[in-house]
């Protein structure tokens, strides 16, 4: 849906050249223009009008000087830097562009008719005047000459295999008489034909195709022969074609031209010479007769040259060139050249640019040099509210096709309405105007502009004659037509036209040498006719190439085809220019021209953004992404599509220019919802202002219509915040966006304009919808993160959960305002809450059922029950209706089941036999509510006692059953017995002695006591009970004897003590605990000073002499362990550095060797382990750790030596810290007995060991390590950067070796020295 503009024209009319223009070809290296007439050949540059060479034909007598000789074809070669001639006379001459010297190649003597060269320019085809091919290579080596009229139809001629004959063949609508018509006689060449024969090559050089009148029968024929000069195809039989011929460059068509009894068509044959299509020209019959047919080097634009047939006023015939596009299909007129009747202003020859495909040369017969350049655009409405109707137009000729995508979507040729003018359409704009953006003008061929505007239609949008139907669209109807007050003799001299306001136009005119911006506005004059008059107009030093208006903010600026920026200021009566600049000063400039253009507002400024033909995106003059194909910037939104077939949607409001470039570098955010992935070849049409639908044209031409994540989002954003909330929900309905955004939006502003809600929604089913989606997960934090620039709606955050919230106020709500009409979504929010209240639910079901409504669309309480059937469960809904005891609520749902009678009926009959309680006891523990039925039960009489104690026994319930049951009773004492028995099975013997004590089970309680060594509890019950002394004094041993075996000689020696009556074995488990002091306690209690010389002081030396070597081992240890990680490290930052020497930083391996990496990363390197031992990994939890300690291991060049040293380092010094209570224990008692020297010595070897460790903590514990790095979570995050951020940094350290990593803290607090010693 695009359509050409013309960007700008060069124009030389003051060229001095002799003889008049007959043919001429482009300079692809420097621009410049190659003219042979018939007494010269002229180079001049049709920018500067400077003419560089000059040699004549005439001279060297290749031409007769009386001017009657004939240049047929003139061609630039490059390779060869000279530019090949051929004369009607026979010569080939070559002109040397550096030495300016002509050189005859070759002559015939017959005369030539025509030359072309290949398009690589390796070979040349020649035709003569004997109707022969000459083909030659490139130095004029002759290949070989045929003749052009060849009787066999060619290497490709069809196959018949022989399958029945014509009679017999269906031939569809044309009937039966298909079979007996006669073959159409041939007709000869038109009268006008020229008769010469035209050579066209195919794009790649493999074939070409020549277009001939056949001597025989005097009719056109097309042959197709390859580059060997031989025959492939000859064309079907087609009556009135005529001489103009060209290949497709794509190589699928050749065109040409052919007249039928009632029109005039442009013609498409295939490389077997069968006919594939046409179009036709708008002309009469017998109206106009094409000149030339011309593709453009892409094969996007067909040109057609044409003339009258009949001469006009001053008996010299009309001159048009029309250019021609394909869409699906279809051929559009998009732009048309009316060169009038004047003979010198109509197109001696017109070509192509081998270079840029939109530029189109032509010389007039009176030497004036015209250069077009077109870009492609697509004229859209500009409007940003829900008035603008998204209109699109595209130019067809002398129609205007109109699609206004907010009402329909209608694929290309179709549209919405058509515009028919009584000339031919060059180019379109929209007002410019808020509330009237939909009005449109339209710039004819003729120079007319015509203003089309809204219609009156029908009042209240009905269809006259028909009711019950609406028009929701009335087509444009032609308001105004204005002819300019100017010059336009010559075409397209007014273009990029804007149309501002009522009345007001800016439009670009071309001047001699420069470029007019030019003011229009109606004439004051009391003309029939409207003019439009220029008010004003300022001279651009420069070419002007685009022209763009900000709706927004009234802003006009316009390029120049160097890059230049200029604002226009049209506030005064006088038009003026001022240079773009940012806010700092500075001016700003495209790098390179751009076709399209726009204004836009990135973090509250003001920017120009242009694409280049290169795909290169501009803002101002910083490059912001290379591989765009299409871009729209609507409200605060730049829309772009890429070459790599994604779709992006930018908010400009929240990015800066490098927050753009960094969105656009790359693809690797693929899953954010700023970017969605397109069809190949997708281009933006238009967005629909205040909706969410984004219109896209695929190469072929069909539309799609898709929905972009961000522009839905920031469009319900909007409708949450305006409340309306039936707008936000049928859109997230339809593109399934989840619900749970119109609470999570702004929780607080939802609950209190919740009747708002139920009233706008005004649907049982959406309601219904709306709750069943209900879920915790806050989705303005997880699925749909709002811009930074939003409000938070944490702050409307309500507390408790958000489920139950949204339930409680809805039901409410709907309780208030019809409580029949929303019966169904109460009952919904019963069951959607956290925990389902489906009991109520079923009462007010049942409720139904005993007091029917009387409205007519009341719900019944069958069609709630159904309703509620299709929300839970039916057997989960049975289950909860036998729950309530009411037999009548059962009946009914499980008859609404597909429950067999058999099955339930029996079940409830003996129920109802039951006593309540016993009943109610039934019913739950058939539904496994044991503690209901544990309640139930204990109400039933003593009879029930032994069963009640097996349900307590079989689901454990003893703490509940205790409560039912006051605790002198017996059933307590029992119940508790049966606790204590359970506890003691569970290894909780301890406990089960409580219970059993507190019920004067003592004995029991005290082997509990005893089984557990609870030696107090055990002591204490037995002096309760009480035991006789040898009994309690054997109990206190074998108490003592656990408590040593459990290395708890303190409280052993307090039983040996107390109980026993020992206290010399209570001494000796002290001096074997190492409790000095209170063994001295008791030493001197009991008077037994001999145990110091026979026990205590040797077990102070022993105990001293284990401490220095522990110490002595531990420091020999750490030592080794800390130099030989230093030397791991240093081989890891030498590997590191010559793998990224070699590599280069991306290399896979690279981060296995930074300091942190094995620690942080595990990096790749880990990957060998986890695949040898993923054997082992299906194997036990034991195995599996097993095999992760093997892996880190402390032998010599394993891959994770490092962590296993710092593991090995961080057991050392947390088991020498903990040394300290114990070492200042053992220094008093040795200081106590003057072993001075030794207690000396040990104080001295520890605080040296600690020192050492304590200053090797930052050797060891690096910043780096210590830092890590967090994976990015947070409000601000989505699922794919916080599974990016994982899985940059995947840990390879187990869990339990993480504290490895964070150095120790030592207990610096603990006072263990001694001031007394050295």
């Amino acid at each position: 849906m695009r359509n050409l503009s013309l960007l700008q024209r060069f124009r030389c009319v003051d060229l001095s050249i002799p003889g008049s223009p007959q043919c001429f070809t482009i300079r692809s290296e420097t621009g410049t223009v190659l003219v042979a007439s018939e007494l010269a050949i002229t180079e001049f540059d049709p920018r500067t009008e400077e003419v560089y060479k000059e040699v004549s034909l005439t001279a060297e007598d290749y031409l007769p000087e009386d001017g009657s000789g004939v240049v047929v074809a003139i061609q630039d070669l490059p390779d060869q830097e000279s530019v090949c001639v051929a004369t009607a006379s026979g010569d080939v001459i070559l002109y040397n562009l550096n030495t300016s010297q002509l050189e005859c190649v070759g002559s015939v003597e017959s005369g030539l008719t025509g030359m072309t060269w290949s398009p690589d320019q390796e070979l040349v085809t020649l035709t003569t005047g004997q109707e022969t091919i000459i083909m030659m290579t490139k130095d004029f080596e002759p290949i070989t000459e045929i003749a052009i009229n060849q009787d066999d139809f060619g290497e490709d001629k069809f196959i018949t295999v022989g399958w029945g004959k014509k009679e017999t063949q269906f031939h569809g609508s044309e009937g039966k008489q298909a079979a007996q018509r006669k073959a159409a006689e041939v007709q000869p060449a038109l009268p006008w034909d020229d008769r010469k024969p035209r050579i066209t090559w195919r794009g790649d050089g493999q074939f070409f195709a020549v277009s001939a009148v056949c001597s025989q029968t005097g009719a056109r024929k097309v042959r197709i022969w390859n580059r060997e000069c031989v025959l492939q195809a000859t064309s079907e039989v087609v009556n009135g074609l005529e001489q103009p011929l060209c290949w497709k460059p794509s190589g699928s068509l050749i065109a040409s031209t052919q007249r039928h009894p009632n029109k005039h068509s442009v013609v498409f044959l295939e490389k077997n010479g069968l006919l594939h299509g046409d179009f036709t020209l708008p002309f009469g019959k017998e109206q106009v007769k094409v000149k030339e047919l011309l593709w453009n080097s892409d094969s996007t634009v067909l040109a057609v040259w044409m003339e009258d047939l009949k001469p006009g006023e001053n008996d010299h015939p009309n001159t048009y060139i029309q250019l021609w596009t394909v869409g699906n299909y279809h051929w559009y007129l998009k732009q048309s050249l009316h060169f009038g009747n004047e003979p010198l202003r109509a197109p001696a020859c017109v070509c192509w640019d081998p270079e840029k495909p939109l530029r189109l040369h032509f010389l007039t017969r009176g030497w004036a040099s015209y250069t077009y350049d077109w870009g492609w655009s697509t004229q859209r409405s500009h409007g940003t509210d829900c008035h603008d109707n998204a209109n699109v137009a595209v130019i067809d000729g002398d129609k205007i096709l109109v699609t206004t995508f907010r009402q329909c979507v209608i694929p290309p040729p179709m549209c919405a309405f058509e515009l028919q003018l009584p000339v031919p359409v060059n180019l379109v704009t929209f007002h410019s105007q808020a509330q009237r953006t939909n009005e449109l003008a339209a710039l004819t061929a003729n120079g007319h502009i015509y203003i089309y505007g809204q219609g009156g239609g029908v009042e209240n949008g009905g269809v006259p004659g028909v009711p019950g139907f609406k028009v929701i669209l009335a087509p444009l109807v032609l308001r105004k037509t204005y002819r300019i007050a100017m010059d336009q003799e010559e075409p397209l001299t007014l273009r990029l036209l804007l149309w501002l306001s009522d009345d007001l136009f800016l439009a670009v005119a071309h001047g001699r040498r420069l470029t007019r911006l030019l003011k229009l506005t109606p004439s004051d004059s009391q003309d029939p006719k409207d003019t439009l008059e220029i008010r004003s107009d300022v001279a651009v030093d420069g070419c002007v190439i685009s022209l763009c208006h900000s709706l927004k903010n009234g802003t006009v600026a316009l390029q120049l085809d160097d890059g230049q920026i200029r604002k226009v200021h049209i506030d005064s009566s006088e038009l003026s220019l001022t240079e773009w600049k940012d806010s700092t000063g500075n001016t700003i400039s495209f790098p390179r021209p751009c076709v399209q253009t726009a204004l836009c507002t990135l973090s509250g400024e003001e920017h120009l953004i242009g694409l280049t033909e290169r795909s290169h995106l501009y803002i101002g003059d910083s490059l912001v992404a290379s591989n765009i194909s299409s871009f729209v910037v609507y409200d605060d939104f730049l829309l772009l599509t890429t070459h790599s077939h994604m779709c992006h949607c930018l908010n400009l409001s929240t990015l800066s220019i490098k927050g753009l470039q960094s969105a656009l570098s790359s693809e690797a955010n693929q899953n954010d919802e700023t970017v969605r992935k397109v069809e190949r070849g997708s281009r933006i049409v238009s967005v629909v202002p205040q909706d969410t639908r984004l219109i896209l044209q695929m190469p072929r031409g069909n539309l799609e219509t898709i929905h972009h994540r961000a522009l839905v989002l920031a469009q319900l954003r909007k409708w949450l915040d305006s409340l309306r909330f039936k707008d936000a929900f049928e859109c997230m309905r339809k593109l399934r966006i989840n619900l749970n955004l119109i609470y999570d939006h702004n929780p607080t502003v939802f609950l209190d304009n919740i009747e708002m809600f139920l009233k706008q929604i005004d649907s049982i089913s959406y309601i219904n919808l709306f709750l069943t989606e209900l879920k915790e997960e806050d989705t303005t934090t997880t699925m749909y993160p709002c811009p930074s620039h939003s409000a938070s709606s944490s702050s409307g955050k309500k507390e408790g959960k958000k489920v139950d919230i949204i339930c409680d106020a809805l039901r409410s709500t709907m309780e208030s305002l019809d409580l029949q009409k929303y019966c169904l979504c109460i009952l919904t929010s019963h069951v959607k809450k956290t925990t389902p209240e489906l009991e109520i639910a079923l009462q007010k079901v049942h409720e139904l059922r005993v007091n029917p409504p009387s409205g007519s669309n009341c719900v019944s309480a069958e069609e709630a029950l159904k309703y509620l059937l299709f929300l839970v469960n039916v057997n989960e809904l049975y289950e909860h209706s036998l729950g309530t005891y009411d037999f009548d609520l059962v009946l009914m749902v499980a008859e609404k089941s597909q429950k067999d009678p058999k099955e339930y009926l029996p079940f409830l009959n003996m129920l109802k036999t039951l006593e309540l309680n016993y009943q109610r006891y039934t019913i739950d523990k058939h539904l496994k509510r044991y503690r209901k039925a544990l309640h139930h039960l204990s109400k039933c009489g003593e009879e029930h006692f032994a069963e009640l104690l097996n349900l307590v026994k079989d689901q454990r319930l003893y703490s509940d059953a205790l409560e039912l049951y006051p605790s002198d009773s017996d059933q307590y004492k029992t119940l508790s017995v049966a606790y204590a028995e359970h506890l003691v099975e569970q290894q909780q013997a301890e406990q089960a002695g409580l219970l059993l004590w507190r019920c004067a089970e003592n004995v029991r309680a005290l082997q509990a006591f005893v089984s557990c060594t609870s030696w107090r509890n055990a002591l204490a019950v037995a002096t309760h009970i009480p035991l006789p002394p040898e009994q309690l004094a054997l109990l206190a041993r074998d108490l003592a004897e656990k408590l040593l075996e459990a290395r708890r000689h303190t409280e052993a020696a307090l039983c040996l003590e107390q109980y026993a009556k020992d206290c010399e074995e209570a001494i000796s488990a002290l001096i074997q605990g190492a409790a000095w002091e209170e063994a001295l306690r008791l030493i001197y209690l009991y008077n037994r000073q001999d145990i110091i010389e026979t026990d205590l002081k040797s077990a102070l030396l022993d105990a001293h002499s284990n401490h220095t070597s522990f110490l002595e081992t531990q420091k020999a240890l750490f030592i080794r362990h800390k130099n030989r990680l230093a030397v791991v490290r240093e081989l890891k930052a030498k590997a590191r550095l010559e793998l990224f020497d070699e590599e280069g930083p991306d290399c896979a391996d690279a981060e296995l060797y930074s300091e942190a990496s094995s620690v942080l990363t595990g990096s790749h390197l880990g990957s060998k382990y986890s695949r040898s031992n993923s054997r082992i990994s299906s194997r036990s939890s034991k195995n599996r750790r097993k095999a992760e300690g093997k892996k880190y291991s402390l032998k010599e060049g394993s891959p994770f030596e490092d962590i296993a040293l710092m593991n090995a380092l961080f057991q050392i010094i947390t088991v020498v810290d903990k040394m300290r209570e114990e070492l200042h224990s053992l220094l008093k008692a040795l200081v106590l007995f003057q072993f001075d020297g030794p207690a000396s010595n040990l104080q001295r070897d520890y605080g040296e060991l600690l020192q050492l460790m304590e200053t090797a903590l930052p050797e060891i514990w690096t910043e780096n390590l210590q830092q890590g790095q967090a994976p990015l979570t947070g409000p601000n995050s989505t699922a794919n950067s916080i599974m990016a951020s994982f899985q940059k940094q995947r840990p390879a350290v187990p869990q339990q070796n993480t504290e490895a990593l964070t150095a120790p803290k030592m207990k610096n607090a603990v006072k263990w020295k001694l001031s007394i010693l050295k």
